[in-house]
């Protein structure tokens, strides 16, 4: 009889223990950001709003002969001071996977002033002064696309790894010590369970502490349905498990070119894909337009633009945001097929200000890579206007003191905060009455109250924060 009471007790200890630890997020110090509804449980007067990029104009022309109109597939990487933008070169039309197709580089000290290296590895058109990384390799370079490694204790001459290949050949994979001098990793494809007929993007996950990639596969298979994305994982690079669709939850199929899917630099649990949306069929230019703009013939009978995706790992996407994150220019020359394809990953190039690159003209003798910024984390935010509203978070426990937040206020606008415990009722002193408010424009803005300079008392408490927005936007928060 002792021996079932105890095991009873023993059991629904753990039970309580599992419900009580379901009840919370385990936030630590991560830093969190307003892209989806992972963390909020209630908005009153507040919207989700997306941001809109700031065009920041062209920074490279594709104008050499081994580049020409049919560039793509870029990838920006920095590396410490160093940053590297990587992209296809393509003079000539043609099927997927030729010799005509080339990994090319440029290189620059601070993202926004880019020049060619000289390489001079391979000989292209009898030019042996170029930027080229990979050539002769078909079909590889019809989508190489390279990351740097974060894995702790990673290989040196491996610091960089790269996929490429096209469903002919499989997923190939490629490394290198610096990011130019790039050696095939492995004889055979390390996958080959795809269509793989977009740019097939990979990276180091600190969060599910594997190598992750999202490939393109089709909603129907083959080549049928709507283009989509398909995810596998590897502990090495080299073995990979067997693919899974990704799902968008309650929203319509749109074709999905590229998924850009890539940590974010500064909430490296958060998965960003800025991704262009394909719309075949969609025409917009007259033959006559098409051709005084030099567009290629059979490339201005559709269409595309950005938009904005996000995951927290798993085979699942949040689309929050139906709308564009990024239309097409001003200007006819935008609204071609395969024009606005975005380059993989953001990367910071300022103390504000972070960019990501986008081509643009396809298919036209001005072909070219544009940048666009945002602020820092700000993709998105949680909007009010001028009668305010509020906002409350799920519960959640935190480590660390100092809570500090991304915002902007208008002159009359502001932010309060309140702290709850876990049931919602506020932790003494720190109630929004109590809140100094919050006025102005800050990246890293403390937020701070009448009695306490900080929260360090409340960390590994179950906790809800209560924001009070008037006239305002909060992109972001961070406990540290």
């Amino acid at each position: 009889m002792y021996r079932a009471t105890l095991l009873v007790v023993i059991l629904s200890t753990q039970f309580l223990n599992h419900s009580a630890k379901a009840d919370y997020f385990e936030l630590g110090n991560k830093r969190e950001l307003f892209i989806d509804k992972h963390l909020i449980e209630k908005l009153d007067g507040v919207e989700m709003r997306l941001s809109t990029p700031i065009s920041s104009g062209p920074i490279h022309e594709f104008d050499k002969p081994w580049e020409g109109p049919f560039c793509g597939y870029s990838t920006v990487i920095k590396d410490g001071d160093n940053y590297f933008l990587y992209y296809r070169g393509l003079p000539i039309s043609g099927k997927d996977g030729t010799n005509n197709e080339t990994s090319c580089v440029i290189t620059s000290q601070d993202g926004i002033n880019w020049i060619r290296p000289n390489i001079s590895k391979y000989l292209i058109q009898k030019h042996p002064k170029n930027n080229i990384i990979l050539a002769n390799s078909a079909p590889i370079t019809h989508n190489f696309s390279p990351f740097l490694d974060t894995k702790s204790g990673v290989n040196k001459q491996q610091k960089f790894k790269a996929l490429g290949g096209t469903e002919s050949s499989g997923l190939i994979a490629y490394t290198s010590h610096d990011g130019l001098d790039w050696k095939r990793f492995s004889d055979k494809p390390v996958f080959t369970k795809g269509i793989f007929d977009s740019q097939n993007v990979s990276f180091w996950s600190q969060h599910e502490e594997c190598y992750v990639c999202y490939f393109r596969t089709w909603t129907k298979g083959g080549y049928n349905g709507y283009r989509t994305v398909s995810r596998t994982t590897s502990k090495d690079f080299i073995n990979w498990t067997e693919p899974v669709k990704m799902t968008f939850g309650d929203t319509p199929s749109e074709h999905l070119y590229t998924n850009q899917t890539h940590p974010y630099y500064r909430a490296p649990h958060i998965y960003i894909g800025i991704a262009a949306r394909f719309m075949p069929g969609r025409k917009v230019l007259t033959t006559k337009e098409a051709k005084e703009l030099g567009v290629s013939p059979t490339y201005f009978n559709d269409c595309s633009d950005v938009v904005l995706l996000s995951s927290r790992g798993g085979h699942s996407y949040q689309r929050n945001f139906m709308e564009s994150f990024l239309r097409p220019a001003i200007g006819l020359e935008n609204w071609v097929s395969r024009s606005n394809y975005p380059a993989l990953n953001i990367v910071q190039t300022s103390d504000q200000e972070m960019s990501f690159y986008v081509n643009q003209n396809y298919a036209q003798p001005s072909s070219n890579l544009h940048r666009y910024t945002l602020r820092i984390d700000g993709l998105s935010s949680l909007y009010s206007g001028y009668k305010g509203g509020e906002v409350i978070t799920k519960p959640f426990v935190f480590t660390g003191k100092e809570l500090s937040m991304n915002y902007s206020t208008s002159a009359a606008g502001g932010i309060r905060v309140e702290i709850q415990d876990s049931t919602g009722v506020v932790h003494e002193g720190f109630s929004t009455e109590n809140c100094i408010e919050a006025i102005g424009n800050y990246i890293d803005g403390k937020i701070k109250w009448k009695e306490h300079q900080n929260i360090k008392k409340l960390s590994g408490k179950p906790v809800k924060l209560r924001i009070l927005l008037k006239d305002a936007n909060l992109y972001s928060f961070h406990i540290n």
